[in-house]
This record gives C-alpha cells, sequence and structure tokens, in this order.
C-alpha cells in the first residue's frame, strides 16, 4: 500500500539510548507522504491544535486495545536459502553443519523456481515478525541472488543482498566459484542489478535494498579472491559482510591456511574487508588485538546468540564489545538459528549474557533496554543507517511494527475465561513497562499486527484494524 500522511496514535516505545527506552502512553506520531516522521506530540501535547498545517485531513491509525508502536527491527545476519534447515542442526558444530545440512542445501538454488519458493516464503516471514530490514546471505547463483533483491524491493522490506563467493578447496566440489574471476564477475554482475532496481535511490544513497559483498568466511575464500573481493568494495562502495571467529575449530583451521596472518581479523584487513562498511557475524572468541583492530577500522559485529548456543560455538562477550567501543546488532543466523524473530534474539541475546555472568561476574549481564537497542538503533547503525531508521525521531522513516497484546477478560461465571490471541497475557494492573517486559520475554510474530517500511504497510494480519 502506497504512503499517504498519516498520524499514528497511541502509546510507542523506542530507544533513547542504550541505557534507555522511551516509553509514550499517550503519543501521536505525523508521517508524511514520503514517510518521513514530521511531528512527534506526547502526553499533553497531542492534540489537533498544536499540529504543523496541512495536517486536517490526514489519515489516523490508531493503537487498539493494549499494545504500542515500536521501531521495526534490523536483523544484521541471516542465510535466506537456509530457511528450510530451520531448527535442524542435530549434534554437529559449525564445519561439520555446513557439509552435513548447509552445502547441499545451498547448491539446490541452481534452481530458480526453487529458490523462488523458498526466498518468497522467508521474506513474508521475516517481515511477519515485524524485521523491516534484513542483511540476506545468498548463494553463488546470481539468478537467484538477484530474484531475493527483487522479491524485498516489490515487497517493500529493507535488504542487504549478498551473492556468497566461495572458491577454496574447503567448500565441496558441487558447490564452489569456478574461481576468483567468476567469483568478482559474478558478484559485480548482481551488484549492478540490485542497484539497477532503483537507480536514482541508488546514486543518492536512498534505496531501500542494496548489494553487499559477501565472502563467505576467510576458509572459504583463497587469499586472492578475498583481495579482489576487496578492491570490488574500494570500486563500488559496496557493503561487507562475513563471518569471524565463532568457533575455535574454525580458528584453528584460519591460522593453518593463512599461516602468514597474525589473527583471523587480520586475514580480512589484509585484503582490504576491514573497513567501515564492514559487517562481521559472531566474534565470539576475538583477541584484544582483534577488537582493537576492529575498533580502529570501523568495522561492525552481529551477534546471534541462538546460532552460536545451538551450534555450540561458545556466547560472546557483548559486554566487552560494546565497552570497546565497537558498534554490535543482532542476527538471528538462519539455520545455525532456529528462529527468523529478532524478538527471539533479544531473548537469548540476556540469555547468553547470564551464562557469561556465571563466570564473569553481573556486570556482563545485558538488560531489556539494551538488548531492545542493540534490535533497532544498534542494527542500524551497523548497516550505516542509525540517521534514518532504529527510532521514532523528527526527520527520521517510519520504520515501525504495531505490537498488540491480549487482554484477560474474567468471566461472569466459573470457567468462561478463554485464552487471548497470541502468548502475552495483560490482566489489566500491569505498569506501561511491564507490558514491555512481558512482550519481550513471552511475545512472538502474533503480536506484531502490522509493520511499516518507510510508510508503507508491508505486512498486516487479519485482526489489524487501521
Amino acid at each position: 500500500m502506497a504512503p499517504s500522511k498519516t498520524i499514528y496514535t497511541g502509546p510507542f516505545v523506542h530507544s533513547r539510548s542504550l541505557k534507555e527506552l522511551e516509553i509514550v502512553e499517550k503519543g501521536a506520531i505525523g508521517v508524511d507522504e514520503a514517510g518521513v516522521i514530521r511531528f512527534i506530540e506526547r502526553g499533553d501535547e497531542v492534540g489537533e491544535e498544536k499540529r504543523p498545517e496541512g495536517w486536517e485531513d490526514a489519515e489516523t491509525v490508531a493503537v487498539k486495545g493494549e499494545g504500542f508502536f515500536f521501531p521495526g527491527f534490523v536483523d544484521t545476519h541471516t542465510h535466506a536459502p537456509q530457511h528450510p534447515n530451520t531448527g535442524l542442526f542435530g549434534k554437529t558444530t559449525l564445519l561439520d553443519w555446513l557439509q552435513t545440512y548447509t552445502f547441499p542445501l545451498e547448491s539446490s538454488l541452481s534452481s530458480l523456481s526453487r529458490a523462488q519458493h523458498i526466498y518468497t516464503n522467508f521474506v513474508l516471514r521475516t517481515l511477519s515478525h515485524g524485521t523491516t530490514t534484513c542483511c540476506y546471505y545468498g548463494t553463488i547463483h546470481v539468478p537467484a541472488t538477484n530474484f531475493l533483491a527483487k522479491l524485498c524491493h516489490e515487497r517493500g522490506q529493507r535488504a542487504y543482498v549478498g551473492r556468497v563467493c566461495m572458491n577454496s578447496d574447503l567448500s565441496p566440489e558441487y558447490y564452489r566459484d569456478a574461481g576468483v574471476d567468476q567469483a568478482v564477475k559474478d558478484s559485480r554482475e548482481s551488484i549492478e542489478y540490485i542497484r539497477s532496481l532503483d537507480p536514482e535511490g541508488s546514486k543518492k544513497g536512498e534505496a531501500i535494498v542494496n548489494p553487499i559483498i559477501t565472502p563467505r568466511f576467510a576458509p572459504s575464500c583463497t587469499s586472492d579472491c578475498m583481495a579482489q573481493l576487496g578492491a570490488l568494495h574500494r570500486e563500488t562502495g559496496a557493503h561487507i559482510q562475513t563471518h569471524i571467529s565463532e568457533n575455535k575449530g574454525e580458528i584453528e583451521l584460519v591460522k593453518e591456511l593463512f599461516p602468514d596472518s597474525t589473527s583471523y581479523a587480520n586475514v580480512y584487513d589484509q585484503a582490504g574487508l576491514l573497513t567501515e562498511k564492514t559487517i562481521l557475524a559472531h566474534a565470539v572468541h576475538l583477541t584484544e588485538e582483534e577488537k582493537a583492530l576492529i575498533k580502529e577500522r570501523g568495522s561492525k559485529i552481529s551477534h546471534c546468540p541462538a546460532s552460536n548456543t545451538a551450534l555450540t560455538s561458545g556466547c560472546a562477550p557483548v559486554r566487552e564489545l560494546l565497552e570497546s567501543g565497537i558498534i554490535v546488532g543482532l542476527g538471528t543466523d538462519i539455520s545455525g538459528g532456529f528462529s527468523p524473530s529478532i524478538l527471539e534474539e533479544c531473548r537469548q541475546a540476556i540469555w547468553v549474557s547470564r551464562f557469561r555472568a556465571m563466570n564473569d561476574g553481573d556486570d556482563a549481564k545485558l538488560s531489556t533496554e539494551e538488548v531492545l537497542y542493540l534490535a533497532t538503533r544498534g542494527g542500524a547503525a551497523v548497516v550505516g543507517l542509525e540517521d534514518h531508521i532504529g527510532g521514532f525521531e523528527v526527520g527520521m522513516d517510519w520504520d515501525a511494527q504495531m505490537v498488540r497484546l491480549g487482554v484477560v477478560h474474567g468471566g461472569q461465571k466459573e470457567g468462561e475465561e478463554k485464552l487471548v490471541e497470541g502468548p502475552v497475557d495483560v490482566f489489566g494492573w500491569e505498569s506501561a513497562a511491564e507490558k514491555v517486559e512481558k512482550w519481550v520475554y513471552s511475545g512472538d510474530d502474533r503480536n506484531t499486527v502490522a509493520v511499516w517500511v518507510k510508510g508503507r504497510l508491508v505486512h498486516r494480519k487479519d485482526s489489524y484494524e487501521a
């Protein structure tokens, strides 16, 4: 649905900072036809007489019942072709899991019809969970990767879509790039196609779907391949996404494959792949020297707690990363992770931080406020959009979700009570902050009844009423 001038009324919640969550119980947010927030009213400020001229005939969208508006989630790391394998990781660790589950499935997306089937379902699924921006890994196949980008463009989801590069002997013969030249050629072809979806927006840096250079991870690529991809980044200015220090066995493999490098991070740095536009997934076992290098280069981290637990990779020291001055967001890492929901990752991030706290002390714990920041403003900063999305401020885009919570009504007779829709029960005596807590710890996609990207309604449930 095309955006129109709209006023969104009712409670809204967003992160002011890493530590502070603003909860407004009575509010109004005016969004223009371009999907940009033009005014915000809180409490006693709410009223037509205080609004700018020209908003008298604006549409109104109100939160009905218990609920609130919340910024759209940013998923900074996921693998779209692995969606059918969600929840399938058996007893394997990272390297075995790639060979057993991942490579066979990804290779099958040489069939465009198969890719269309998987990608269409996955994009709809991520939108249903309130994910308005998503960093997608594709496969080595250009047609399938281009379809994923086109799909996101048509559905209205912000996305960074990358054709995966993998040319080393670690990758099976049936699923790898033919060589360095082919990897670079196919990556360039995909970059050009994705930018052609919105040529003017791409020139201005305003396109909602953008290409991202994607060396799978260091063991999957030769030094020459990574160096050429670094050159492609400098030529095109496209973002970069890859993995780092996810698993201890992987780190040892990197040492064997790249003996002239001083660290895993140094492998990428030597190739020109460690930049302010680089997203590094996992970062579970970084050394102090690597943290300093990543901070110096301005690269960002995607924390994927569910995947790191599922594959027994470890518990990333998020508090240490944040205190080092490194920007961190959250990623679902499908299908190492078991859910496409960033709200689920908020919970998992809290649990992982508490696992670390059992050994490192309470300072390692992440709060509800902090994980919601990572899920929104943190993720926005990871993809370089912190001035445009992640919160509700005048001049920012309306990337938002309407959250609705179930109200428990007592029956007139014993046994008359019925379960409300969704997993969150509100009895009426909870404070506004407690309602948010209940959503964070118990909510799911059933509570997300509508989703907007840049003012465009991109997902709605049957129960949604404008």
